[in-house]
């Protein structure tokens, strides 16, 4: 089980997934109640404010997701 900013890393990446994921993936298997008591004790110790785990998905995280690629190319490979 994770413990500290390791933690808050790991519930952090897998925050999209949601709580049972995250959990799981932080090694807490399905003991969601031990996962967010210890998430929140780091959050807390680190000075972040933290009720649920949607509240580790930053902006950025959204942002990266909101890209549209637009792909520029000839047609041909004859059309430079």
């Amino acid at each position: 089980m994770l413990q500290g900013i390791e933690l808050i890393d790991c519930a952090k990446a897998n925050a999209k997934q949601g709580t049972a994921v995250a959990a799981e993936r932080c090694g807490y298997d399905n003991n969601i109640g031990l996962f967010m008591e210890n998430l929140t004790k780091a959050c807390q110790q680190i000075g972040v404010n933290f009720s649920e785990i949607e509240d580790l998905i930053t902006d950025q995280q959204i942002a990266k997701e909101n890209i549209k690629v637009v792909e520029v190319a000839p047609d041909t490979n004859t059309q430079l």
